[in-house]
């Protein structure tokens, strides 16, 4: 279509407003060419307006515009009224609340970068017309080449002090930390629900944004509630080997434990070969135990002075927190192809449960040798590594065992038989692939018969169980939690339940 040939100058039309939707399309061009191929049938309205339109554009007016671009324009203009009619505009609005929000940037705070020296730019030298340098070869070696053998990072020597983060230079440790510490544990109210009402309390628990937060810089390692009760205290440790918001190793901290009969002492493992103790009255962490290869310990004491240290090489150390020095009271071989949890019992100190190679063994420390020492009990059927076995929190009548052939597995020690009977066999996805730290089911301390474990499923998940295999509950939030929460713990006397996920982040479930 050849736009009309315009004497004088063209208006824009007020009349356009008024007009109803022609076509969806970008230019009259289209119309044509659609046009050419199929013959409809013509609009009566649409043929009008576009008379009205011409007629503008032949008289006087002020816009200065052809009637092709006027026609344009009123494209446009009834293009978005009829995506208006559709109410296009406002589902796009409602969607970019239903977009994917940031990651909660609570906690610990990023590290600003240092600025990068911007070097010149490179030149060639051949178009500048200067010769290159004239290189010339080494000389041969002669002798035997001699290789500088990989030295791992080890843990720095001697007492470490606690120097806070997220905080002004120079500051002291707040004194709330102290305070809660420092809390009162003697009336420890005992929470024994039937399950009935340990699932109603389950269900009002809930996740908000407030209780997200950054807690370490790498990935969780290692997470413990602390037992006060007037407010929710954690400690996290990570890949890097920082431990909360203080940093006393050098490599991935496997293993935190709050000092029952000393609220203030948090013990930390690390795979750096150390032992470490969190005095918060000294803000200094103390050398407990050093040893390379350590993996796991757990309280050989009521009173938490004498500890049960494991090593990666199968074996295990008494070590008594009282005796001066750094070194253990007892070294003992278990198992020497690999060793990597210790559950003491609960009740009868003198038993604790090692998670060896495909097999968990019941020794009795009264009855340990150097080496070849005989177990108690076995508790067999896993098929491949076990990641975990521990002891029921109040009995010691159960051991819940994970295994990375994707079952959760629960057994009968009440009797100590030469093998415990198996009694509950859970299918769970335990494969978390090399960036993620390994699942592990943990009991619920305020709970004989209930256990938490997080989940590779989608929606991302924390699910709960009893030992009988029934699912209990599960806690999943679109908003607040979208990773996997590969370290679960519950909180020992207060409805509160926390995971930790690869990113160094603490997610908290409380009522």
């Amino acid at each position: 279509m050849t736009p009309p040939v315009l004497d004088g100058r063209v208006r824009r039309s007020a009349r356009r407003k008024a007009m109803p939707p022609i076509r969806f399309n970008d230019s009259p061009e289209s119309v044509n060419t659609h046009s050419k191929k199929r013959k409809t049938t013509p609009d009566i309205k649409s043929q009008r307006n576009r008379e009205d339109i011409k007629e503008d554009c032949t008289s006087d007016g002020d816009g200065g515009l052809s009637a092709y671009e006027l026609e344009r324009l009123e494209n446009i203009r009834q293009n978005q009224a009829f995506l208006s009619s559709m109410n296009i505009i406002q589902a796009m609005e409602e969607l970019k609340q239903f977009t994917s929000p940031k990651p909660s940037q609570r906690g610990l705070m990023r590290s600003h970068a240092a600025v990068k020296e911007v070097l010149p730019a490179r030149k060639s030298l051949r178009l500048l017309n200067i010769k290159a340098e004239t290189l010339t070869l080494p000389p041969e070696p002669s002798g035997k080449l001699t290789y500088t053998p990989y030295l791992s990072l080890k843990h720095p020597a001697g007492p470490q002090p606690m120097n806070p983060v997220n905080m002004e230079q120079g500051s002291k440790l707040p004194s709330q930390l102290l305070e809660l510490c420092s809390e009162d544990l003697t009336t420890e109210r005992k929470m024994d629900l039937k399950l009935k009402e340990y699932c109603s309390a389950l269900k009002i628990m809930r996740i908000t944004e407030e209780t997200v937060a950054k807690v370490v810089k790498e990935r969780v390692f290692s997470a413990a509630f602390h037992p006060c009760t007037s407010s929710l205290l954690m400690a996290t440790g990570d890949m890097g080997g920082h431990l909360g918001l203080w940093k006393p190793h050098t490599r991935p901290v496997s293993c935190l434990a709050f000092s029952r009969a000393q609220p203030t002492h948090l013990l930390s493992l690390s795979y750096d070969g150390s032992l470490r103790c969190m005095d918060v009255e000294k803000a200094v962490f103390d050398e407990v135990f050093i040893e390379d290869d350590l993996r796991t310990f757990d309280f050989l004491s009521h009173d938490c002075s004498t500890l049960l240290v494991g090593n990666r090489n199968g074996e295990v150390a008494i070590v008594d927190r009282r005796t001066p020095g750094n070194s253990h009271e007892s070294l003992h071989s278990l198992d020497p192809k690999t060793l990597r949890c210790v559950s003491v019992h609960p009740l009868q100190k003198q038993y604790f449960a090692v998670a060896e190679n495909s097999v968990v063994s019941i020794y009795d420390s009264r009855c340990l040798k150097k080496n070849h020492s005989q177990a108690v009990s076995t508790l067999q059927g896993h098929s491949l590594s076990i990641s975990s076995a521990y002891f029921s929190p109040r009995t010691g009548n159960r051991v819940l065992t994970t295994c990375v052939d994707n079952y959760i597995r629960i057994y009968d020690t009440s009797a100590m038989t030469a093998e415990s009977p198996l009694l509950t066999s859970i299918r769970h996805n335990m494969r978390t692939g090399r960036w993620l730290s390994k699942l592990s089911a943990v009991w619920d301390p305020k709970q004989e018969d209930c256990f938490v474990v997080g989940s590779l499923s989608n929606p991302r998940r924390v699910e709960v169980f009893h030992e009988s295999g029934k699912p209990l509950h599960c806690f999943k939030d679109d908003e607040n939690l979208k990773t996997v929460q590969s370290v679960t713990a519950f909180h020992p006397t207060r409805n509160a339940l926390l995971g930790g996920n690869s990113s160094g982040r603490l997610h908290v479930f409380t009522d």
